[in-house]
């Protein structure tokens, strides 16, 4: 069960080409822009005047990150 999940674990991040500690730097980068703008988007939806454009000026910079490209 333990092998399992260390095989898991360590293919993973083969795949990803990032140690243990980068992909979780990554991880919670993209988490923290995703909470941020999911934030936006909440008090846009009761003030549309406010943040017009955090969504679309975002878009392009959380794919790139979740895809890894420098």
């Amino acid at each position: 069960m333990i092998i399992r999940l260390t095989n898991f674990l360590t293919n993973h991040l083969r795949e990803q080409k990032e140690s243990y500690f980068v992909h979780m730097w990554n991880a919670w980068k993209l988490a923290a822009n995703l909470l941020l703008v999911t934030s936006k988007c909440f008090v846009h939806s009761f003030f549309p005047f406010l943040f017009t454009k955090a969504v679309s000026s975002k878009i392009e910079y959380l794919d790139k990150l979740a895809r890894r490209v420098k």
